[in-house]
């Protein structure tokens, strides 16, 4: 029985896509190749009713989804495989299919780091003297106010690549894309230190839920220590 539903669930998909799936009716087709032998239809409802919503799901600790009945180790790292692997997709698609440097894109860009991601994490991109990307990547996970251990790392990014300007991003989980009062002030910080090492701080970004904002464009260019 479950054989004969599972192939019609898989021809659905493969004639139309998931454009007509119900939320539980896309767990239940992806658990198919994490739970062989059990009724995914059952523990997909289990899923939407204990999370609510697809993105909770995928954002949800593995040690909670391993609390929901007929998930185990292997479906619950299935599960969270499926945002990393949109966002390495969605990354690498638009490094070989946009090289333009301007800065809308270069955000979007930084945005498809977030993806998926449940803590805080910093991310910079460094740019040469000719405004060529040469470094681009995370230098800190869990909380952006310890400012002191990044602030370390991008020192040290800047001088191995001999960078001459700087983008920083980091993003706000379980917020909105609006600058803290510690944001504000981190920013000030690096700012000077940057200002030291002649390098250009060329703005500060701020995502959450897939939005992203400007510290310049909001504002606050006056905590850019620009010449």
């Amino acid at each position: 029985m479950h054989q004969g539903h599972r192939e019609r669930i898989r021809k659905k998909f493969t004639s139309h896509g998931l454009d007509n799936f119900e939320d539980h009716e896309i767990l239940e087709l992806m658990l198919f190749y994490a739970v062989p032998r059990k009724d995914t239809n059952e523990i997909a409802h289990k899923l939407i009713n204990t999370f609510g919503s697809i993105p909770a799901v995928f954002d949800a600790p593995i040690n909670l989804l391993k609390e929901v009945d007929g998930v185990g180790e292997v479906a619950a790292v299935f599960i969270k495989l499926i945002p990393e692997l949109t966002r390495i997709y969605s990354e690498r698609k638009f490094s070989t299919s946009n090289h333009s440097l301007e800065l809308k894109n270069l955000c979007d860009k930084l945005c498809l780091k977030f993806i998926g991601r449940t803590e805080e994490i910093v991310a910079i991109m460094l740019f040469d003297a000719k405004g060529k990307l040469i470094y681009d990547g995370i230098v800190n996970k869990g909380t952006v106010n310890a400012v002191d251990m990044y602030f370390r790392k991008i020192i040290e990014l800047i001088v191995l690549y001999n960078a001459c300007s700087l983008i920083l991003a980091h993003n706000h989980p379980s917020g909105f894309a609006v600058p803290s009062q510690a944001d504000m002030d981190s920013t000030k910080q690096l700012s000077k230190i940057l200002h030291n090492m002649r390098v250009t701080f060329v703005d500060h970004i701020i995502v959450a839920d897939g939005d992203y904002v400007s510290m310049r464009d909001c504002g606050f260019d006056a905590i850019f220590e620009d010449d």
